[in-house]
């Protein structure tokens, strides 16, 4: 919407000696087993992931038969690839998914207060083509919902989609040239083309705290809502926890959305908090409709690039700021700086660009941190409340009554900074620093799972490609694959995600650039009349040979951030979120990809007749 975007006021800092700081609070969080300090959602706690607390599992018979395609995925990402697959001419195609109906993590994520926390005019995909402005700036979690259906009924998506299933396994057959899809309901559906499309936000995550299973009153994950023991909506009105105490493990994106709404219920609430989140104000408005009409085609692309820019690269001399919010903060002061100090030349020469922007970056987290203080009245529990790390080590969170419900009576925050955490989970409650919280219910804001091993993840098992190779042995050392979305081996299975692909702040736009690759690839392989299509041995190599060396090495700012799932619990061999992008950029991935499919000879690609 139109404003002007000023770069924002940030204090002096002494450098070296929060760098030291941000080490020493690092360090505090090393947990020894990394990614492994997570239980998985299965056997005791398969309710976790398995349970759907809105549609009920009605039964059915297991159904067979032959269908040209199976998109596993019915969230933003298999969405847009099922609707491109669609366009180019396969319509005998089914929509997998455990979920109850299309949403993904949005059909899932239905706590008390959940709000898209990125720009809803870069974040909903394919808002010209289907003819929708979202209501505000963040748009609410009903509302991307129902935004999810939107898109399945604009491109007819509903139609043999198949819902409450879980796919159990996946495995190639040579002597029909067909995937064989296992599934929970019994099913045996065989299908040409595969596309994977699980999302980053797929699997819940629990922390493996001992006694888990030891607490004798109620437990909620955020990802499974449960509204018939809270009352009330996504909105809030939790009427069914007035005289209960609560406790919420957890402090990112989901556990700063719910706890005010818990504050505002419960006789008292508890928040165990590892590390503290970067509270910026929400700054939401609704959608101007006069500026709505000042749009041209093609504004949503721009102002992702926009976005893009500030996320992953900076703003150039005269670059307007199209988002004007948090995440863009930094490029906007740093363009800013630049302007006032004559210092465009810097841009030249990357290691003083960097110097420049890491100092923007900790003025901002300054900024921040006094925020905290502004707003929280008891100083020891807003010291515990400030972040002290690099900004993007963790998601940041965008919240206006966040911290001030700390200032609540009925709010006690406890500290579980230290190598001990949470102690363990008693029948009553919850032990941290040798002390017993009792309380009647325990929220799991804890988020997903999002860089634990892909079997973990998946679910699949076997998962196994031609000659029976497992997917999980094939990708071991790493991910193999050419542009990050097909794989030796693994015939007409397409991969969408974070693998070796181009990335971006808007992470559905790269869903948007998977999927016309996708669909570009099953369209060429029918107008061949080919049976099979997957890339050579030596292309996968080439690609993996271009990945790592056009790589920006990143590993020090990983490495320096506080553990969480940014950089794979801050494990020694890091897991990035990102998988192993494409550092040249998500537009630089985008002319190749185009130049690729425009000289129409599938190079790197074996089409099998």
């Amino acid at each position: 919407m139109p404003h002007e975007c000023a770069p924002t006021q940030t204090p002096e800092v002494d450098r070296d000696a929060l760098r030291e700081k941000y080490l020493s609070e690092r360090d505090k969080r090393l947990h020894p087993e990394g990614r492994g300090q997570y239980v998985v959602t299965e056997g005791e706690f398969a309710d976790f992931y398995e349970s759907d607390p809105y549609l009920p599992v009605q039964p059915r018979e297991p159904i067979t038969g032959d269908v040209d395609a199976v998109v596993l995925g019915a969230g933003f990402s298999g969405l847009v690839t099922a609707a491109r697959i669609k366009q180019a001419g396969v319509t005998d195609l089914r929509v997998v998914d455990w979920a109850g109906d299309f949403g993904g993590a949005w059909y899932w994520n239905r706590y008390p207060g959940i709000q898209c926390d990125t720009d809803s005019y870069c974040y909903l995909p394919l808002l010209e083509e289907v003819g929708y402005m979202p209501k505000q700036k963040y748009a609410f979690g009903d509302e991307v919902y129902e935004h999810c259906q939107r898109i399945a009924k604009h491109f007819g998506l509903y139609d043999n989609a198949l819902f409450h299933t879980l796919v159990t396994s996946l495995q190639w057959d040579e002597s029909i040239g067909r995937w064989r899809i296992g599934t929970n309901r019994g099913d045996g559906i065989t299908a040409r083309f595969v596309a994977m499309c699980q999302g980053p936000f797929n699997r819940p995550k629990l922390p493996g705290v001992p006694g888990l299973t030891e607490f004798e009153g109620h437990t909620i994950h955020t990802a499974r809502w449960d509204y018939d023991y809270s009352g009330g909506d996504m909105s809030g009105g939790l009427s069914g926890l007035a005289g209960k105490k609560v406790a919420v493990i957890g402090t990112g994106a989901s556990g700063v959305q719910v706890i005010p709404h818990i504050a505002r219920a419960a006789e008292h609430l508890y928040v165990f908090q590892r590390t503290a989140s970067t509270i910026d104000e929400r700054g939401d408005v609704p959608t101007d409709p006069e500026w709505a009409k000042t749009l041209r085609p093609g504004w949503q692309e721009e102002r992702r690039r926009s976005f893009h820019t500030a996320a992953f690269e900076a703003f150039g001399p005269g670059q307007p700021d199209l988002v004007c919010d948090g995440w863009t903060e930094i490029s906007r002061n740093l363009a800013a700086y630049l302007d006032e100090t004559d210092g465009w030349a810097a841009m030249a020469d990357p290691a003083t660009f960097m110097e420049l922007r890491e100092l923007v970056d900790y003025r901002v987290m300054e900024r921040l941190r006094r925020r905290v203080e502004a707003l929280v009245d008891d100083p020891e529990t807003a010291e515990i409340l400030k972040p002290y790390y690099r900004f993007l080590c963790k998601r940041p969170c965008f919240n206006d009554q966040y911290l001030p419900t700390f200032n609540r009576p009925n709010v006690t925050l406890v500290d579980v900074s230290g190598t001990k955490g949470v102690e363990r989970i008693t029948p009553k409650g919850i032990m941290a620093r040798g002390v017993e919280h009792e309380v009647d219910c325990i929220v799991f804001a804890s988020g997903f799972e999002i860089t634990t091993d892909l079997d973990r993840r998946f679910g699949i098992q076997p998962f196994a490609g031609r000659g029976g190779v497992s997917l999980y042995d094939h990708w071991a050392d790493g991910y193999r694959t050419l542009h990050g979305i097909t794989t030796h081996g693994f015939p007409n299975l397409f991969f969408t995600g974070f693998l070796q692909g181009g990335v971006t702040a808007s992470t559905t736009a790269m869903f948007e650039q998977q999927a016309r690759h996708i669909s570009y690839l099953i369209a060429e392989t029918l107008a061949r009349g080919a049976t099979t299509v997957e890339p050579t041995a030596d292309a996968q190599a080439q690609w993996c040979r271009t990945v790592k060396e056009t790589a920006v090495d990143n590993s020090t700012f990983e490495r320096e951030c506080t553990p969480g799932y940014y950089n794979g619990e801050g494990e020694k061999k890091i897991r990035s979120h990102l998988g192993e992008p494409y550092w040249p950029g998500f537009y630089a991935m985008e002319d190749l990809l185009r130049a690729w499919r425009d000289t129409g000879d599938m190079e790197g690609m074996v089409v099998h007749g």
